[in-house]
């Protein structure tokens, strides 16, 4: 029997899913304590004719006893609520625990004479950064042990990880507290030990230069924007350090790489819409670095290298992006040749340029691709997939002398898997498959559909349910969406759903305009003044899912993250009604306050993407969506809202600020939850066990809004 028909069974067909799909028991809001209250102290301010008042801009001020005092009773409030699910929590963390290789190890990738790779210990949080001169055989060399290094420390997230040139020495950095501000160390290989020098207030990027002595590294200014670029020789004090570049344009971040072929440093300079290229021979590391193309407003490139050329992915006169060469004597666009020319209907979104070949990731209607480029004879042949509807992940590939392409690739039924591809001979080989306990691919099945929007716009949706399934509106969806950023978000494999599909969910993904799944139009009809058609998207999609009978129209839950929680608080704003729950993580909720503030990380840089409210016009638009400013005395869905104390890219106080005011306009009985870790950033705990913890506390409030303890 197919999959197709075991799909349409009548519901009595369908063997048990572990939980009854009728709600049974009290409902939620029965015996639950009281919630904390916030109190009121307005703040007024007058912006283009109109008196603003904001009753909880006090929440803002995290040296105030009061406001941790507030979320720590926020805290425990939502600990008390959930208190009766804890063996549940208990159990959906076992489950979620069973399905990861405790002990594990990635694929070795191999540059020059060592091969490098993680791997993880059963029962120890974070991964360790291992190396061997050769094969498995030869003896394992630890780099770091991120468990050694995060003891007594709550969050540890690494950041940079380089490798000098000659193997000897690491440049690496780490977060301890969630707020993305990194202090940079260099460990001698040879001895063991960590150099004196310490760089405190670095960002992600680093390069090594050939000399194997100088390291590039960019720092943040006071909004946490890497702003600079420096040079470190190693034995000096780093407070000597020499200032190669200061971007004094606030919408531009600064970051520093090296190309593949280990000839040159390049120096990014980047706002959302706009980029510019510096190049600097690796050989000479005191040298200046050259502007490839000065900035254009509105024009992207990156750039990468081989021979006596530049490769450049631009969107210069190609919407979708091109691939052009340049010579490296005189690179400007002038002389700018065609490698892959513009395709309105192809998105380029990258190359991999290698000694003998190119390879060329890209898009087209929705899912993605991999061609390969012989850069000797300019044949071009395409990478088979399995298929059509998948995630790839870009490997590292650091060796640049190679026929070897190797990329992730998943589905959301086809675990993560480790592909070598030999673009000489053509031939693949599937070199790891993650391994899911239990886990029968057979079982589930997985759509890609697609919703008429407002304006008849096709709305892709992606979607993971486990067989038999009938037809027949029964069933609970949890949707996802994100739509910002030109960020597509992946149909990719999560053993994490495994604990939703098997007790009968739906899971799908809403491919909403503001991403760039379809494209770059994709992108530019879902950010500024059409910022709202994201909003409409994914409510065209969840009401599709219910009239085509994937969903009940009583059993919809929505999760967000981020400006996914944009997404989330606006579109249970417009449709309350549509939502059994929300869970809202991270979420950019007070949207006018913080794109009126320029000294908090990301304002400015983000005038691009939302918007100025300084702009009467953009303002207007704004005050239509932002969710904070839209909370009116009416009914909403249960919510579960996450924050992060230290988190800088989405401050703790706006979804904060949105549950105090929600709990004072809301008439409803529903839950709303507001969870701050208050030892991490944005994305929730580093710990690999702490972040299940996180997700079985996510899914046992889903689990028990339903009904489905």
């Amino acid at each position: 029997m197919s999959q197709e028909s075991l799909r349409r069974l009548p519901a009595a067909a369908a063997p048990a899913l572990g939980v009854p799909f009728e709600p049974k028991g009290p409902s939620p809001a029965e015996r639950e304590p009281e919630p904390p209250r916030a109190r009121r102290l307005p703040r007024f301010e007058y912006l283009h004719g109109e008196l603003r008042r904001d009753d909880y801009h006090w929440l803002r001020d995290r040296d105030d006893p009061e406001v941790i005092a507030y979320l720590e009773a926020e805290n425990e409030y939502a600990r008390a609520v959930m208190r009766r699910t804890e063996p549940l929590q208990e159990r959906l963390y076992r489950e979620l625990v069973s399905r990861i290789e405790e002990t594990d190890r990635s694929v070795p990738e191999r540059l020059g004479p060592f091969s490098y790779y993680t791997r993880t210990e059963s029962g120890r949080q974070y991964p360790i950064l291992c190396r061997r001169r050769g094969g498995d055989e030869a003896p394992e060399e630890i780099l770091l042990d991120l468990n050694l290094l995060a003891r007594g420390y709550p969050y540890c997230q690494l950041g940079a990880a380089e490798v000098s040139p000659d193997h000897r020495y690491l440049a690496y950095s780490l977060d301890l507290t969630g707020g993305e501000d990194f202090t940079l160390f260099i460990r001698d290989l040879l001895t063991g030990a960590t150099l004196a020098e310490r760089i405190p207030n670095a960002a992600r990027g680093v390069a090594w230069a050939n000399d194997n002595a100088t390291l590039f590294y960019a720092v943040l200014d006071a909004a946490k924007r890497p702003c600079a670029l420096y040079r470190h020789r190693l034995g000096t004090d780093p407070a000597t350090d020499r200032l190669v570049h200061l971007e004094e344009d606030d919408a531009f971040c600064v970051d520093v790489d090296r190309t593949r072929s280990g000839r040159y440093l390049i120096l990014e300079l980047a706002s959302h819409t706009t980029s510019e290229c510096r190049y600097l021979d690796a050989d000479r590391p005191d040298g200046t670095f050259r502007v490839l193309q000065p900035r254009e407003r509105g024009v992207e490139y990156t750039v990468t290298h081989r021979g006596d050329r530049f490769y450049i992915v631009t969107n210069r006169e190609a919407e979708n992006f091109r691939l052009v060469s340049a010579p490296v004597a005189d690179p400007g666009a002038r002389n700018w040749t065609d490698v892959l020319p513009h395709r309105p209907a192809v998105r380029l979104e990258g190359v991999d340029v290698f000694r003998r070949h190119l390879v060329a990731y890209e898009r087209e209607g929705g899912l993605p691709r991999i061609s390969v480029m012989d850069l000797e004879t300019g044949g071009l042949h395409r990478i088979a997939l399995p298929e059509p509807v998948c995630a790839i992940q870009r490997s590292d590939n650091p060796e640049f002398d190679t026929t070897t392409l190797r990329f992730g690739y998943s589905s959301l039924v086809t675990p993560p898997t480790v592909v070598d591809y030999d673009m000489a001979t053509r031939t693949a080989e599937v070199r790891k498959r993650a391994v899911v306990a239990g886990y029968e691919p057979s079982r589930y099945r997985a759509e890609r559909v697609h919703a008429r929007a407002a304006d008849g716009v096709e709305v892709p949706i992606s979607l993971v349910y486990r067989c038999p399934f009938p037809l027949d509106g029964s069933r609970p969806l949890l949707l996802l969406g994100y739509g910002a950023y030109g960020v597509a978000f992946e149909p990719a494999f999560s053993a994490q759903y495994l604990s939703l599909l098997d007790r009968g969910f739906v899971v799908a993904i809403a491919h909403v305009r503001g991403g760039e799944e379809l494209g770059r139009a994709w992108y530019e009809a879902g950010r500024l003044r059409r910022k709202r058609n994201t909003f409409t998207d994914f409510i065209a999609a969840a009401e599709h899912l219910v009239r085509a009978g994937y969903a009940a129209a009583d059993r919809v839950v929505i999760n967000g993250a981020s400006a996914g929680g944009l997404l989330m608080g606006a579109v249970t704003n417009l449709r309350p009604d549509l939502f059994k729950a929300v869970v809202a993580e991270v979420p950019f909720l007070d949207l006018i306050n913080t794109m009126l503030d320029p000294t908090l990380p990301l304002t400015v840089l983000e005038y691009d993407e939302w918007g100025d409210p300084r702009d009467p016009e953009v303002y207007a638009y704004l005050k239509s969506y932002s969710p904070y400013d839209n909370l009116e005395p009416k009914a909403y869905p249960h919510m579960l809202v996450t924050a992060g104390l230290n988190d800088p890219r989405v401050a703790y106080w706006e979804p904060a600020k949105w549950t105090a005011r929600l709990r004072a306009l809301k008439t409803d009985r529903n839950r709303l939850l507001l969870k701050t870790n208050m030892d991490a950033g944005h994305g929730g705990a580093s710990g690999r066990y702490d972040g299940l913890r996180e997700t079985a506390f996510k899914y046992a409030f889903i689990l028990d809004v339903l009904g489905m303890q």
